[in-house]
């Protein structure tokens, strides 16, 4: 075949050959998981997983860009975190909002889920919900990477939240406590256990409740009651009594 043939079909080539180099050097993106972190055991017989949002899928929405998907990235942390260690009613984990939105060079992100304990008649008798939102502006040139690096931190912050909701709303419905706060040991000033003796535990101690203020109560003052002038009845001089005569000296002897 000529050379020049040759190198007109290298040319036509090349950029088919540069495209699938691109595609080979792609960034590898991990699947969100959260086993890692503390079960969240309730006290219900099952836990049911419902997505009540939908992506559009169309502009300005660009989840669907996401290499991990909001939607199944909270998926994945209700089936990694919640377990079910009870022998009635059941924990309904909602999907509320699982959005990314991109307006020019702003990409909006905001994350909802609720948590309802309803008994075995289908009544509510619990009820926690979560929300974060995020931000993100500038150069988009990497979308994929930039929707992936915002889920991620989002889900950080939603694994906070929504234990937290759930310590703070749901306490009655948990078997263990989620990182349960370390308590003071209480040891007198100055004073240190005996020589041979181990440390005595801490006693936890009860909370009192706060008395109300009671405001003491003093009697009404009386009024002044003004006492009418009353003079003292007039009593005339008595008779001048006589002034007594000196005593005449004695002579000296």
């Amino acid at each position: 075949m000529p050379a020049a043939n040759l190198n007109r079909r290298f040319l036509l080539l090349l950029p088919l050959a540069l495209a699938a180099c691109g595609d080979g050097d792609e960034v590898a993106f991990n699947a969100l998981r959260y086993n890692d972190l503390p079960p969240i055991q309730m006290n219900v017989a099952s836990i049911k997983i419902e997505q009540r949002f939908v992506p559009s899928g169309v502009a300005p929405d660009v989840s669907n860009q996401d290499p991990a998907p909001p939607v199944e990235a909270l998926k994945a942390m209700a089936g990694d975190r919640l377990q079910a260690f009870g022998t009635a009613n059941t924990a309904v984990f909602a999907i509320l909002d699982a959005s990314l939105t991109q307006e020019g060079d702003v990409v909006l992100g905001s994350l909802a889920v609720s948590l309802t304990i309803l008994d075995n008649s289908g009544t509510q008798i619990g009820f926690a919900q979560a929300r974060v939102q995020s931000r993100r502006t500038g150069q988009l040139n990497h979308i994929r990477t930039v929707l992936y690096d915002m889920t991620k931190s989002m889900m950080t912050d939603m694994n906070i939240e929504f234990e937290y909701q759930i310590r703070h709303n749901l306490r009655d419905w948990l078997t263990n406590d989620i990182a349960p706060e370390t308590p003071v040991e209480q040891t007198p000033i100055g004073q240190s256990p005996s020589p041979g003796q181990p440390p005595q535990p801490a006693q936890p101690v009860p909370d009192q409740p706060a008395q109300p203020y009671r405001p003491q109560t003093y009697p009404p003052a009386q009024p002044y009651q003004p006492q009418p002038y009353q003079p003292e009845p007039y009593q005339p001089p008595g008779a001048a009594q006589p002034y007594p005569p000196p005593t005449p000296e004695q002579p000296p002897r």
